[in-house]
Formats: C-alpha cells, sequence, structure tokens
C-alpha cells in the first residue's frame, strides 16, 4: 500500500455548482482537519465512514469558502484508502486554492489515474475493471457503457480466472506426476489432457473474439455512404447526422471530397464518410474524389451503398454492385417516396440487406438502425459477458492461446509431457499479467498513464 497521502481537484475543470478535491492515503484526514474547520467543532478524524459535514476552508485564520466534506474510511473507499473530498463551490479559483491548501499541509499532487492505480494496487479491482473506469468515462451510448460496467464489475476477471483455474489443475497434475514417481498419483492421460486444452483453447479464442465488438461499442464502425451522384447519399449523411453537414444540390458531382462525421444510428456510433458519386468523368478534380471513395470503399468496415429507387439501375450502379460483392454492407434504397423505377431484385441478389427509406422525409430510419444492428452482430449482443476492451488485453490473450497451441502439439507430436506443461504455464502467466495478478510496475504504470488527472 502506497504511504503517502495524495490530492487532486476530480471535477471537471471550469464553473459549476461544486467543485470537488480528494485527499487519499494514510493523512487524509490529518491533512483535511488542517485546512477544514467543522461547524459542530469536530475533528474530521471523528467522524465515521460514508459521513459528510458542513464547515469552512481556511487558510491561516482567514475563511476561503464553504465546503461539505465528506468522509471514507478506509478499506472501504474507492481506493481502499482513508479517502477525503472536500465539496466548495465550483469556480476554478476556489478548487485550486483548496488543492494548493492540501498540498501546502502534506499531500502530493495525484498522477493521471493515480486514485484508481491505488485502488487496483489495494486490491479494490483487478487490472481490466480498472481499465474499465475510463472506458466508463469515455463512454460515448448506452451499450459502451454497459459494456464498460460490466468489465469494471468483473466479467473479463471471472471469464479470465476460469480459464485460469482450468489451466492450474492440469499444470498441478502434470507438476505431481512428474515430481513425485513413487507416489500412488493417477497418471497423466494425454489424450485427455489434450482434449482438455483444445476446449480450454476454444473458450480463450471465444474471448478474443469480443475484441472486435468491444471496439465497434467504444470507437464506432468505420462507415461510407456510397452511391453515384444525386441518389441521396448527403441527404441521407445529413439525415443521420440531424444537421446540414453535406452539400445537398441537383447538380450531380457536388461532393468531390470526403466528408467524415461521427452519428449514432440507433445505439451504435458509425464514423462516417460521405463520399464523391462514382461515375465516370472528365473533370480532374471529380476524378481523384471518385478514386479516394473506391479506396474508402475497400478499406471501410461498413457500406451504405445507396440506389435511387425513382430511376433504373444504371451502369455506375452496376460498378458500385461490382465493388460490394462480400464486403459488410446495407443497400439503402432512397426516395422511397417516389414512383419505383429500380430494379432491387438486382441489388439484393449481391446485397442480402436491403432497406427502404426517404432520406428527405426520414421514413424508414428505425429499419436502418435494426439492419445495421443486426450486420454489425450487436441485435444480439450479451451486454453482460465479458468483452476484451483493448490491445492490452488482446494481445496477452494471443499470446496464452498460442501457448496452448503449443502444449497441445507437444502432446500429439509425443514430445515430453513437461514440455507440454511448459506451455500451459506460460499460458496461465499470460493471463495473470491480463488480470493485473502478475504484472509489471511499468505495465502498471503505462496502463494508469492514460488515465486523466483526478481518476
Amino acid at each position: 500500500m502506497p504511504e503517502s497521502t495524495i490530492a487532486a481537484i476530480i471535477t471537471p475543470h471550469g464553473v459549476g455548482g461544486v467543485a470537488i478535491v480528494r485527499l487519499s492515503g494514510k493523512s487524509a484526514f490529518s491533512v483535511a482537519d488542517k485546512i477544514f474547520r467543522l461547524r459542530s467543532k469536530k475533528n474530521l478524524s471523528q467522524l465515521r465512514g460514508y459521513t459528510g459535514a458542513l464547515g469552512d476552508i481556511y487558510d491561516g485564520e482567514d475563511i476561503v469558502d464553504e465546503a461539505v466534506t465528506f468522509v471514507y474510511r478506509s478499506p472501504q473507499s474507492y481506493t481502499g484508502e482513508d479517502v477525503a473530498e472536500l465539496c466548495v463551490h465550483g469556480g476554478m479559483w476556489v478548487a485550486q486554492k483548496v488543492l494548493r491548501l492540501c498540498l501546502t499541509h502534506g499531500a502530493l499532487p495525484a498522477g493521471p489515474g493515480e486514485f484508481t492505480k491505488r485502488a487496483f494496487l489495494n486490491g479494490k479491482m483487478d487490472l481490466s475493471g480498472a481499465e474499465a473506469v475510463m472506458d466508463i468515462i469515455s463512454a460515448k451510448n448506452d451499450s459502451a457503457l454497459k459494456v464498460a460496467m460490466s468489465a469494471r464489475d468483473g466479467a473479463v476477471f471471472r471469464a479470465v480466472s476460469d480459464i485460469c483455474g482450468r489451466l492450474l489443475d492440469e499444470s498441478a497434475h502434470i507438476a505431481a506426476w512428474s515430481d513425485f514417481p513413487e507416489e500412488d498419483l493417477e497418471p497423466v492421460d494425454e489424450v485427455r489432457l489434450a482434449e482438455s486444452l483444445r476446449e480450454i483453447d476454444d473458450k480463450t479464442a471465444q474471448l478474443i473474439a469480443t475484441y472486435d465488438q468491444g471496439r465497434i461499442q467504444r470507437e464506432g464502425i468505420a462507415t461510407v455512404i456510397a452511391g453515384k451522384p444525386n441518389a441521396g447519399k448527403s441527404t441521407l449523411m445529413n439525415m443521420l447526422l440531424g444537421a446540414e453537414r453535406s452539400i445537398v444540390t441537383e447538380i450531380p458531382g457536388t461532393t468531390r471530397d470526403i466528408v467524415t462525421e461521427s452519428a449514432r444510428l440507433g445505439d451504435i456510433i458509425l464514423n462516417l464518410s460521405d463520399t464523391a458519386g462514382l461515375r465516370d468523368t472528365s473533370d480532374l478534380v471529380e476524378k481523384i474524389g471518385v478514386e479516394r471513395t473506391k479506396e474508402q470503399i475497400e478499406r471501410s468496415e461498413l457500406i451504405l451503398a445507396v440506389f435511387d429507387n425513382s430511376r433504373p439501375l444504371e451502369r455506375d450502379d452496376r460498378e458500385l454492385l461490382g465493388l460490394l460483392n462480400g464486403q459488410r454492407c446495407v443497400a439503402v434504397i432512397n426516395k422511397s417516396d417516389l414512383e419505383p423505377r429500380l430494379e432491387i431484385a438486382e441489388i439484393s441478389a449481391v446485397i442480402p440487406t436491403v432497406v427502404m427509406i426517404s432520406a428527405k422525409t426520414g421514413d424508414g430510419y428505425e429499419q436502418l438502425c435494426k439492419e445495421v444492428a443486426d450486420i454489425a452482430g450487436m441485435s444480439s449482443f450479451d451486454f453482460s459477458a465479458a468483452v476484451i476492451a483493448n490491445e492490452r488485453q488482446y494481445s496477452h490473450l494471443n499470446a496464452a492461446r498460442q501457448s496452448l497451441k503449443q502444449a497441445i502439439y507437444a502432446l500429439e507430436s509425443g514430445i515430453t509431457l513437461d514440455a507440454a506443461g511448459t506451455c500451459i504455464d506460460e499460458a496461465y502467466n499470460e493471463l495473470l499479467c491480463l488480470t493485473g495478478e502478475r504484472v509489471s510496475d511499468k505495465v502498471v504504470d503505462e496502463v494508469f498513464s492514460r488515465f486523466c488527472v483526478g481518476k
């Protein structure tokens, strides 16, 4: 447990109703007592945990501000240490003044994420749960928040611990059989062991597979709006954004470069790119825009292919269909309010997911939300399940899986049982690094360096 007492402003910088300065550590109450006087004449150290008291902040004998201070006693606090939170009026000068007084009387300034780091070091949460704290703060929608809260409450830790438990059982059996051959122990059945490791490998692979879904929830999905000129791409973009972001005219080729913006479609964030219309053109600038559109289609994770319901398919439409074969795509049949002339059957033969909309009136929006959620794999998403949140967790799982595969290969190739046991131990250690049960100080420092000060 760290010896020092740290302090920081934990509310956003700016003017507001309340600002909070948090103290955490063995001397939290004694530091607070030097600057905060209760109206009841008691000291903070005399209060019970989870108690708030009214008083005043003093600089010497001068009153700085009226305040309410809350007391949280170790280990029943966020950090697992004694914590005092000084709630003052929300002007930045007041909050900074109170923080300086805390530092003057013995506290040290908290570094990025140091409160949460102490919570981890004091056993209040595992490392994957600590990482989820920043995901909660940065959540952009309800689903991202639910996934982060589930991780914060230990969903990833429990899933990994289940795998670790099975690996530990197998490793212990191998070690006992190898080290104590004179004992009457059950021999290691290598066929059964290989099958068990394959089951564990499958569970690890399933956990790895959640990474992309988790990334979509946090960061959104890279989405291209593509189609021929005047199909309604920019109108669709504006409808999804709820604002006039792309220029809309009757003149073909108005959009010449890629317009990017983020929009919420249902509970999914789409990182939208409105692209130049696909067509043959002699205009040099427009031609560059068309080439960029094709490049963007190749790199995208989702394509909203827009077709004009009021016009038959043309060569430009069919060229787009050729580019989309095999891509994750929704065919958006725009201008559903006009008389239909489009050969929709030809489109659905290439793109099974077809939605009729009117980007001008907003008709079909709910159906578009549903289809995008289905195609992105979010409509049946279990928000209480373990979801891999970042590249660090992903890399440890991948490394664990490689060691598992090596263990299986060793067993199937007739290599010594000790070699398989060594690979199992390596997989186990990688998973302990994921949860933080066996991780270097350098890694811990790197994880929390990404946090904001005050958390």
